[in-house]
């Protein structure tokens, strides 16, 4: 599969080898049974934002009615690798923010909220969103208005960047996106759609993947990406701070459990995951600099002056368009 245009292309791919100090959590690479699979590899990166050097990529997504809640900016786009996977096999995601490395500080420890895992046939269609793994609030705070422990911030944070799932037993071969999601509820006691400043912060993120192997068991039917989520929805709109094992206080109503956006999870999935050990990363530990970015749709492509500066050269319309069919990669790198 071709991209749509050479501005999508450049969006989607770095072309210097000057370091990036901005960004929001995403994937930055994949372990399959402990064995990394190249940085970036299979990962569909979300676009960045704005220029070098305050742009960043995968900005939260709060409309819950876009197209990029299925997998982000520039989501519909293929990348050149597949990573091959087997039923059962433990997966293991690396989000980070600055750099693939254990000093990197992953997510901001304010964004806290639930970690969720979709698996769908590629391409996604209707209702082909399967829930395969998630964890939200497991601890209550201690104090009122304590935020308690949640998956983003007290697991997968505190773990340097580390989610854990399981390929579904006996999943019948064929290439299919893995769609993984952290949630930040810290400014979710609004509503995006009545205050567009706040709202609940999404950060999907898709990988490409083959299952192989004689597997029987297909997905059943599962959600649509956007439609899962709703901005009432009790997962969406919520207060962090009133999940405390006192009585709240004003505002705060009886908020001491909290229920996960989206379907519960599917039972032919693994019922525990547990954390595999890691072989070294492969691959660069730093993204580079970027020479496209997109912003309200507007893709722009530039070059850079003597100076390291960006200089605009092109604009396009970006608007988009997922396949019907899957169409494989051109290329896979040798690992």
């Amino acid at each position: 599969m071709k991209f749509k245009s050479q501005a999508v292309l450049a969006a989607a791919v770095a072309v210097s080898n000057v370091g990036v100090a901005q960004a929001h959590v995403f994937i930055w690479g994949v372990f399959v049974n402990g064995v990394d699979q190249g940085t970036f590899n299979g990962i569909r990166t979300p676009a960045y934002n704005g220029p070098p050097p305050r742009g960043y990529s995968n900005s939260p997504v709060k409309d819950l009615n876009s197209i990029d809640m299925r997998c982000n900016v520039l989501g519909d786009n293929q990348v050149p690798h597949t990573i091959k996977v087997a039923p059962g096999d433990n997966i293991t995601l690396d989000w980070h923010h600055n750099n693939r490395t254990i000093a990197d500080d992953v997510i901001d420890f304010s964004h806290h909220g639930p970690a969720l895992v979709y698996l769908t046939p590629d391409p996604p269609t209707e209702n082909s969103f399967v829930k395969i793994w998630e964890k939200g609030l497991y601890e209550l705070g201690p104090t009122p208005f304590s935020p308690g422990k949640w998956a983003t911030t007290w697991d997968i944070k505190a773990n340097n960047g580390l989610m854990n799932f399981r390929i579904p037993a006996n999943l019948k071969a064929g290439f299919y996106l893995i769609r993984a999601e952290m949630v930040g509820l810290h400014e979710a006691d609004a509503r995006f759609d009545q205050n567009s400043r706040r709202g609940a912060q999404f950060y999907p993120n898709c990988v490409q993947i083959e299952v192989v192997g004689d597997g029987t068991v297909e997905l059943p039917e599962g959600v649509s990406f956007p439609g899962a989520y709703k901005y009432d929805d009790p997962g969406v709109h919520y207060n962090i701070y009133c999940s405390t094992e006192r009585t709240p206080l004003a505002p705060c109503t009886d908020a001491s459990t909290y229920k996960i956006p989206g379907p519960t999870v599917w039972s032919g999935a693994w019922p525990e995951t547990t954390q595999v050990a890691l072989g070294p990363v492969t691959g660069p530990t730093t993204a580079t600099r970027w020479s496209s970015w997109i912003q309200q749709s507007v893709v722009t492509t530039a070059t850079y002056d003597q100076a390291g500066s960006p200089v605009p050269v092109a604009t396009s319309r970006y608007t988009a368009s997922w396949s019907l069919a899957y169409a494989a990669p051109t290329a896979s790198p040798a690992l």
